[in-house]
């Protein structure tokens, strides 16, 4: 079974400011639209939601139909697994300011603790392995539960992203 690589907002937030802007490498988006379509990259509703409350050419180009259609997560996240994830993986005694500072990063990682197996989280997150409770970072969160993560270069590598890609399927 192929890997199913759940994206973080800031992999693609970073992408469009750094390195792959919208307009510029335009790409790069139709490429994940179409391994959206193929079930292959996929952005839970918690974390596109990050996405659309923007008013950028970011936040316009998730607001499309296509692009929500083909990316959006269309699975339940088990909050029995987002409680896990918060309480093993930050702290059992967050208290609210810090679950707020945490954000949707729980409900990213409870995704892929559903299939650690078959699920990679794509995140710009550097690890921080001394961090603790709210400071965590997502890569250390997910090797604490036996998740792979990658950053966005790696992605692109193991999905094979080139700027010819349709001439490649």
């Amino acid at each position: 079974m192929a890997a199913l690589y759940l994206l973080d907002a800031n992999t693609l937030i970073d992408a469009n400011r750094d390195y792959y802007g919208i307009g510029q490498v335009d790409e790069y988006w139709e490429w994940l639209v179409h391994f959206g379509e193929q079930g292959r990259i996929k952005i839970p509703v918690e974390i596109y939601e990050e996405l659309r409350a923007g008013s950028d050419a970011l936040a316009a180009w998730a607001k499309q139909e296509e692009t929500e259609t083909a990316l959006r997560f269309a699975e339940e996240v088990d909050i029995a697994l987002v409680r896990r994830v918060t309480e093993e993986g930050y702290a059992v005694d967050l208290t609210d300011i810090e679950i707020e500072e945490i954000g949707r990063d729980p409900f990213l990682i409870a995704y892929a603790l559903a299939d650690p197996e078959n699920r990679v989280i794509v995140t710009t997150e550097r690890s921080k392995p001394r961090a603790q409770r709210k400071n965590r970072k997502v890569p250390d969160v997910c090797a604490q539960f036996g998740i792979r993560p990658c950053n966005a270069f790696t992605f692109g590598r193991e999905m094979g992203f080139r700027t010819d890609w349709r001439d490649q399927i």
